[in-house]
């Protein structure tokens, strides 16, 4: 019975509903609050910094936690979640504000799966990349909300349409052979992309991203890389084909993780919709071009899948608790999910990080790198695995790992400069004799002589 009671008591410590968000929509001035409220709460966990501005100027904010807030840690990976890029589907940006709270007051309670959670992981929440739409979706009032109004940023752009299309170069790599990982940018990138668009790839550059989500609304479905089909459209029509990344298998145990935590999403009928499973790789769904989650994964270290969460785009305030509980344990175990695979440091021989590092699992067409401190991560599923370090200058080391189903497995990788290979040491010419073994002009006319004599016979 006392087992029982010590179980039931910290089910009861982490599913309370703590002191809490209210539960009603933010417009920007009150997110903006409620970060620095929890920033407050929780100073020694949480910092609240800007990456950017909108078109109309408010900041892109986000709430880190971690117990050493504005610092990297060796071997601590980093984990993001994006609400809100559809200006409309606002359920997502409610939730971010819900999941901060629920963290910081946890922390504060000693609940040892959240503080362990923090202590092991840097956690980057940013409730809402499109401030502008929301502001927009959120003037028409209660139950007037259309389905597309705000859905945009003030410039009228997708921003889930307006990454740089890397997909195009993937598949053509894939073909006919190519780089299989963090593909370069165009070099007018910046031209082509909204101010919200480029301060998230910049963000992306500024931390070595290992596991992301991004929340929309309209249905209620875990989706995974890749978005786009090989497929063209044929006369305007949309057509749709699964299109597998190399990670696929571990790309649907992430879906499915979040799907079969969710208090509604794996039982599959939703919205009108059938996914089996509650999950669905996106261009089997529909093909879309130039989105974030197949950005991320084809020009970062990052894996993210998009978690449509709810029917209404802009649910009315009475659904934002029961939304919250039927989402609450599956936001905790996807952030749980960052801690599987391998991961180690990349050193030289005399112990110096290396950055930049190629890590490569043989049999799954998709490398990562390490980060700039030397540290890598490469999520992976049970199994043994052969993985390769390569870095410019280094002979390559290859070692046969197991990955449990815990904790990550750590492989650390010491490389040794590559001996460079010398050329034959030549002897310098003398002043006889010229290079290769060429004869000075004096000695050939001395031997040109010699023969002239012997072919006119003895004197």
């Amino acid at each position: 019975m006392s087992d029982l009671l010590s179980v039931f008591l910290h089910l009861l410590l982490l599913f309370k509903l703590v002191a809490p968000v209210t539960f009603r929509h933010h417009r920007y001035d009150d997110l903006v609050r409620t970060l620095y409220k929890v920033q407050n709460e929780c100073p020694s966990i949480t910092r609240v910094y800007s990456i950017g501005r909108s078109v109309e100027g408010r900041h892109l904010y986000v709430l880190e936690f971690s117990d050493h807030p504005g610092i990297h840690e060796l071997l601590e990976p980093e984990v993001k979640y994006v609400g809100n890029m559809h200006g409309n589907e606002a359920l997502g940006r409610e939730l971010m504000l819900q999941l901060s709270e629920f963290l910081c007051e946890e922390f504060r309670n000693r609940n040892q799966r959240i503080v362990r959670l923090i202590q092991d992981t840097r956690i980057h929440i940013l409730p809402s990349m499109n401030p502008d739409g929301y502001e927009v979706a959120a003037a028409q009032g209660p139950n007037k909300h259309g389905y597309l109004v705000g859905r945009n940023n003030a410039n009228g752009v997708d921003l889930n349409r307006n990454f740089p299309d890397l997909n195009t170069y993937i598949y053509y790599n894939e073909k006919y052979g190519g780089p299989n990982h963090h593909l370069p940018l165009p070099d007018n990138w910046k031209s082509q992309v909204e101010p919200e668009t480029r301060a998230v790839i910049r963000w992306m550059h500024s931390f070595n991203f290992v596991l992301s989500a991004n929340l929309h609304g309209g249905a209620v479905v875990a989706n995974y890389p890749y978005d786009k089909s090989f497929e063209h459209r044929v006369r305007g029509v949309r057509r749709t084909a699964n299109t597998p990344t190399p990670d696929d298998k571990l790309f649907q145990k992430l879906a499915k993780v979040y799907s079969y935590a969710h208090g509604w999403m794996y039982q599959g009928w939703n919205c009108g919709d059938y996914f089996p499973d509650g999950i669905t790789n996106g261009a089997s769904w529909y093909s879309l071009s130039k989105g974030m989650q197949d950005f991320n994964y084809l020009h970062t270290n990052c894996f993210e899948i998009t978690l449509e969460l709810s029917c209404d785009k802009f649910p009315p305030q009475e659904e934002l608790q029961r939304e919250w509980l039927g989402n609450r344990e599956a936001l905790i175990q996807f952030l749980e999910q960052v801690h599987q695979g391998i991961k180690g440091m990349v050193h030289d021989e005399n112990y110096n990080n290396l950055a930049n590092a190629v890590i490569s699992v043989s049999g799954i067409n998709h490398d990562v790198t390490s980060g700039d401190h030397g540290d890598y991560f490469r999520l992976l599923l049970p199994g043994t695995y052969t993985v390769s370090a390569i870095a410019p200058g280094f002979d390559p080391e290859t070692v046969t790992v197991t990955v449990g189903p815990a904790e990550p497995t750590l492989v650390h990788f010491h490389l040794k400069r590559s001996i460079p290979q010398v050329s034959p040491v030549r002897r310098a010419p003398s002043r006889r004799h010229g290079v290769k073994g060429k004869v000075q002009p004096q000695a050939a006319r001395k031997k040109g002589m010699e023969m002239r004599q012997l072919q006119r016979g003895p004197a």
